[in-house]
């Protein structure tokens, strides 16, 4: 019997908390653990409008100790403009908490790390049908006003076009974490795989800001062969 579609999600999730649980899909293990910080994240906004945004040689390129981010947005041609496919709403989302305009092609911004340094570390599971299992964890009794867990496609240079590396945004998640804590701030949050996307690629980043609006911390997940 088919299992039923609604449990997935659930079963992704929990998978990041069975240490023995091994998927058909499963064959590495993902986390930050062992990576030093990123000193920087580089985050390029495309609008779906824009298709020559994406091969444009002049694309700001991540230095090797930063990470990148690429975010395409909703474009004013809807479903017929040229990146819509990969066009995300998170996307305008981001920009507005940056306080920054949808851009009519493209966008960038560089923004470095300070040294409050909170303790941050995340994972992901295998994937199981659409979904992946992820986790978030903060130690420390820094009061975060923002969080932000992203799904990331990890596209090599020279993807239809591209002159630069690229983690294209695929799916975003943000924890409730504005409130102060002295206990860790833990969330498991199953994401869904969306079409397109090939989950040997997928990968996660996560940003998180303080009270007024600067990178506190930085983490991204890589992956080793078990």
């Amino acid at each position: 019997m088919a299992r039923p579609r609604i449990l997935l999600p659930v079963l992704a999730a929990a998978a990041l908390s069975l240490p023995g649980w091994r998927g058909a899909a499963a064959q590495s293990a993902c986390s930050s653990d062992g990576l030093p910080q990123p000193v920087a994240v580089v985050e390029r906004f495309i609008n779906a409008d824009c298709e020559a945004c994406w091969s444009d040689p002049d694309t700001p390129a991540a230095k090797s100790n930063e990470l990148a981010l690429d975010w395409v947005l909703p474009g004013s041609k809807g479903d017929d403009a040229p990146l819509a496919t990969v066009a995300r709403r998170d996307g305008l989302a981001r920009l507005k908490s940056l306080g920054r305009a949808v851009p009519a092609r493209s966008d960038s911004l560089r923004s470095r790390r300070h040294g409050l340094n909170p303790r941050l570390r995340i994972a992901q599971g295998p994937a199981l049908n659409d979904y992946i299992g992820t986790s978030i964890e903060l130690k420390g009794s820094f009061a975060p006003a923002r969080a932000w867990l992203v799904l990331v496609e990890t596209l090599p240079a020279g993807t239809e076009g591209s002159p630069v590396a690229r983690n294209l945004v695929r799916n975003v998640f943000q924890p409730d974490w504005d409130r102060p804590s002295r206990v860790p701030r833990k969330e498991a949050r199953a994401m869904q795989i969306h079409e397109g996307s090939k989950p040997s690629r997928l990968r996660l980043v996560a940003l998180v800001e303080d009270t007024r609006g600067r990178l506190a911390a930085l983490a991204q997940t890589a992956c080793t062969e078990e």
